[in-house]
């Protein structure tokens, strides 16, 4: 079925250098406030292009999956790295998701959360009040992490957020359309299985292929950046 689909990506730095090339509006509005936001691992090979072709910092996010009991691969909602917790309400209620499993997934999700902020960026403390958030990721399939970012972004007194990614589903697409200021994507395909299928090399990213690429951008996340 994908050998129909016409939009297939090289790679993350292809499809970044493509995206890329629909966001130079951004750099001549918002210069001096501007600010990449990438959800790892994959999405921070992705910001970095996007960063340097706009001029702008690269910063992470972290959100992680709660999965199911049963199924771990299953998303049952996410965590974000200050304890919230966002739900996918009909899923945790038809699937009689004990609430103490819940509690405790976040609570050990947290300390992980933790651990990459430290890792990735340094320190956990993020200053965005006032500023253009354009938050980006390698593509999305449900969106859970995605979801959750833009809901911890909507607290932190934005001037505005957009998101940019390469690809995603229709429907999940029309739902991020619905909650940001700005959506841009490239490819929407009402059929689509998983995000590595249009990319004919979608190798993993590790741990420390992030904090090499974060480690150029450290500089501009001290506490106290504005």
């Amino acid at each position: 079925i994908y050998r129909r689909i016409r939009l297939i990506f090289e790679n993350r730095t292809q499809a970044a250098v493509m995206l890329a090339g629909k966001l130079h509006w951004l750099k001549e509005r918002w210069t001096n406030s501007l600010r990449v936001l990438a959800i790892p691992r994959g999405g921070v090979v992705t910001g970095e292009v996007i960063a340097n072709a706009l001029g702008a910092s690269l910063d992470v996010v972290v959100a992680k999956k709660v999965g199911d009991p049963l199924n771990p691969e299953f998303a049952i909602g996410a965590v974000m790295h200050d304890g919230s917790f966002i739900p996918n309400e009909d899923v945790i209620s038809s699937l009689h998701v004990p609430k103490q499993y819940i509690e405790e997934s976040v609570s050990a999700l947290k300390k992980e959360i933790d651990r990459r902020l430290i890792k990735f960026r340094g320190n956990k403390t993020y200053h965005l009040v006032g500023k253009v958030a354009l938050l980006v990721d390698d593509g999305v399939a449900t969106g859970t992490t995605m979801f959750a970012a833009i809901k911890w972004l909507k607290t932190q007194r934005l001037k505005k957020l957009i998101v940019a990614i390469p690809v995603g589903p229709r429907d999940t697409i029309e739902k991020l359309r619905d909650i940001v200021d700005e959506l841009i994507v490239l490819h929407s395909p009402s059929i689509f299985g998983a995000v590595g299928a249009f990319y004919q090399n979608f190798s993993q990213v590790t741990d420390d292929e992030v904090v090499e690429i974060m480690r150029k951008y450290r500089a501009n996340l001290i506490p106290n950046d504005s």
